[in-house]
């Protein structure tokens, strides 16, 4: 494993050995399968506020602090809304996943390095299966995914709880010694590398945590992260060699 340190941060650039025994590939969706400079999820982070704001009467800004609170507590908003106030879940991801999908360009080159990995390919994600495919089509890689595994099948417990890894690995018989795991947040790969997955962090280009809770960011130091990358497509062009 090669490393460059930064005025910033740390990157460590995969050798293709490092993937040769890899035959199934998990990727996040929010931030990792497209950059987070697209600022898509700011779309759903509105929304999600507007929804906290009605719901319990209060203003913007103090609606803004219970979700952030409920996100980092029980690992998404809709988990800490169901927990104190029992919302309807259905009701709330039909809303706040209502956003213009525009935003994000194709990525041709990325669907070309997905494509050539070798074995599965799934999508992971704490998200609704709607907006994982809606995502990925508009990426022009949503053909090339078996699955999305998505917030309802995984009975709306949320990464980075190791249940819904279980229940996951389990429904689609994933050996994680064979596995690799892509994630935009470090906590939620921690459980994966226990599981014996290869670890990449997908982190913003240059490490800018201008966008997103600083929070988020944590962690990326740790153990349980195999390698860090801000370029997903030339991540998987220097590992596809192993194929």
């Amino acid at each position: 494993m090669n490393s460059t340190d930064t005025s910033i941060g740390r990157t460590r650039d995969a050798d293709p050995a490092d993937f040769a025994h890899v035959d199934t590939w998990v990727f996040d969706l929010d931030n990792t399968l497209y950059p987070r400079r697209t600022d898509l999820f700011s779309q759903i982070d509105a929304r999600m506020t507007d929804y906290v704001a009605e719901l319990l009467s209060v203003p913007r800004d103090e609606a803004k602090a219970v979700q952030k609170g409920f996100y980092r507590q029980y690992g998404t908003t809709l988990r800490g809304l169901m927990e104190v106030h029992g919302i309807d879940p259905d009701a709330f991801l039909a809303y706040v996943h209502n956003i213009d999908y525009s935003w994000l360009a194709p990525n041709p080159e990325l669907g070309a390095e997905i494509a050539a990995l070798p074995g599965r390919k799934f999508i992971f994600t704490n998200g609704d299966r709607g907006h994982a495919e809606r995502t990925a089509r508009q990426l022009g890689i949503f053909e090339h995914f078996e699955d999305v595994f998505d917030i309802v099948a995984a009975g709306l417990i949320p990464k980075p709880a190791a249940e819904t890894y279980d229940k996951f690995m389990g429904l689609h018989r994933i050996d994680t010694a064979r596995a690799a795991m892509f994630e935009d947040l470090a906590r939620n790969l921690e459980v994966p590398k226990r599981l014996g997955m290869r670890t990449v962090l997908i982190v913003p280009e240059n490490f800018e945590t201008a966008l997103g809770d600083a929070w988020e960011h944590e962690g990326r130091e740790g153990a349980h992260i195999d390698f860090v990358t801000d370029d997903l497509t030339a991540f998987l062009r220097r590992i596809r060699a192993a194929a």
